[in-house]
């Protein structure tokens, strides 16, 4: 059979299959999904182009499961502080002040540049005026899964919640048939959220078949605040409302008791781990092991850059294996290919859409990336796996595909003026720091 492309590489982890590490194979790629993988000493199919990767490894792109991508113009602007002095007193004010269209279409190419340079493929935003982001993410050709923002109060986007869920239904019928945008529901958190439009947001994903995302259990606080306003915490809250469902992903979840647990089990919902804000932010630690023991879906995101302060999901990971092995107190609590996993499969199936994408599997979408295990940092090589948890491998991905587009070629990216972003990214610092 004839192909389109012919990768060779070293090595090959497809994340999902019967062998986690392949060696000396070749992928076969046409009309955008993969055709086949098969050893290259014994392929049955040929390509009008083949790459040869003698020292890389090929896997699944990254999926940053969780983030506000147009927040990177806002990266290292009130930096050391508590999560909720952070947000009323910084980021709410400067939203109000300086989030419009021009502001969300800078910053989210901004925020694509960086995360296709890490080696990620698809993204989840939640943020305001998100058509115009959506649009620079099909201009970008990376893969996007939009939570239209759903709040109770006015902001520059929206007045009410009823505007809010009107704004996301159009949204999402004009989406709708894209190859690589989906378009969910974002309730913010149950703290920003009221129960008749939770309720309403539920009907709506079940109607249109489509996910929902929301911060949860973020700090001790937002819990506390729960038990004294509706006497259950926010996820008891959520469940009796029937909001908790598969279609959930739930971000944080840094305060997690042994009941929250059981109704995760029960609701099938899952969890987006976001390690480094958590951390920075002193929010708390989500028991990544102890959820994935119990079958809990989870995958990882970086949050914004406001919080983070970059979008780097291969140093989440690393992140995100050795919290989980302090917070268990087991050093083989989140191995690495269990964490790889989490990067790449776990927020697919987190997000609704592992059925395209998050492992290298003959029939989905070629969203793949290929990392140089060939640098200093990185040799000798024992374990290709280990080295792309434990080392900064971010920093030797060298192509990155999506739906067998490659957006970056040889480590320089394809779609975007590397010297406009940097000018526009620059003016606008400028801006917000003499207002």
């Amino acid at each position: 059979m004839q192909a389109e492309l012919q990768i060779n590489a070293r090595w090959v982890v497809p994340i999902s299959g019967p062998k986690p590490l392949l060696h000396h194979q070749a992928l076969f790629i046409n009309d955008g999904r993969i055709l086949a993988i098969q050893d290259q000493s014994a392929t049955t199919h040929t390509a009008e182009r083949v790459i040869e990767l003698p020292h890389h490894v090929i896997l699944p792109g990254y999926i940053n499961a969780h983030g506000h991508a147009a927040m990177s113009l806002f990266r290292g602007m009130a930096d050391d502080l508590p999560l909720m002095t952070w947000l009323e007193q910084h980021i709410w004010p400067a939203e109000g002040r300086w989030v419009d269209h021009d502001f969300i279409r800078d910053g989210t190419e901004l925020a694509i540049s960086e995360m296709v340079r890490c080696g990620t493929t698809t993204y989840a935003d939640m943020y305001f005026y998100p058509e115009s982001a959506i649009d620079i993410a099909i201009a970008s050709g990376i893969r996007n899964v939009t939570f239209a923002p759903i709040l109770d109060f006015p902001t520059n986007y929206a007045q009410n919640a009823d505007e809010y869920l009107r704004k996301a239904i159009a949204l999402h019928d004009r989406y709708k048939h894209h190859e690589r945008i989906t378009v969910g529901l974002g309730p913010h958190a149950p703290y920003t959220v009221s129960n008749e439009p939770l309720s309403e947001i539920t009907t709506l994903a079940d109607q249109l078949d489509i996910p929902v995302q929301i911060h949860l259990h973020e700090t001790a606080f937002e819990v506390l605040q729960s038990v004294e306003h509706y006497q259950c915490r926010p996820i008891e809250r959520l469940a009796n409302l029937g909001f908790l469902t598969e279609r959930v992903s739930c971000v944080h979840m840094t305060q997690v008791s042994d009941s929250d647990i059981q109704l995760l089990q029960k609701t099938g919902a899952s969890i987006i781990h976001c390690p480094e804000s958590n951390l920075k932010l002193a929010s708390g630690f989500c028991p990544s092991n102890a959820l994935l023991r119990a079958g809990i879906t989870v995958g990882l995101g970086t949050d914004g850059a406001a919080s983070n302060n970059d979008l780097n999901i291969q140093s989440e990971l690393k992140t995100a294996a050795l919290l989980a092995k302090s917070v268990a107190q087991d050093a083989m609590a989140l191995p690495a290919l269990e964490a790889l996993t989490m990067a790449t499969l776990g927020g697919a199936k987190a997000l609704g859409i592992e059925h395209e994408t998050g492992s290298l599997c003959v029939g989905k979408w070629a969203d793949m990336q290929a990392v140089d295990l060939n640098q200093l940092n990185q040799l000798p090589v024992y374990d290709p796996i280990s080295q792309l948890v434990y080392t900064d491998s971010s920093h030797a991905t060298r192509y990155v595909w999506v739906a067998g587009q490659c957006l970056l070629d040889d480590g320089t990216l394809c779609r975007h003026d590397e010297s406009s972003l940097r000018q526009r990214a620059n003016a606008w610092g400028q801006r917000i720091s003499a207002s």
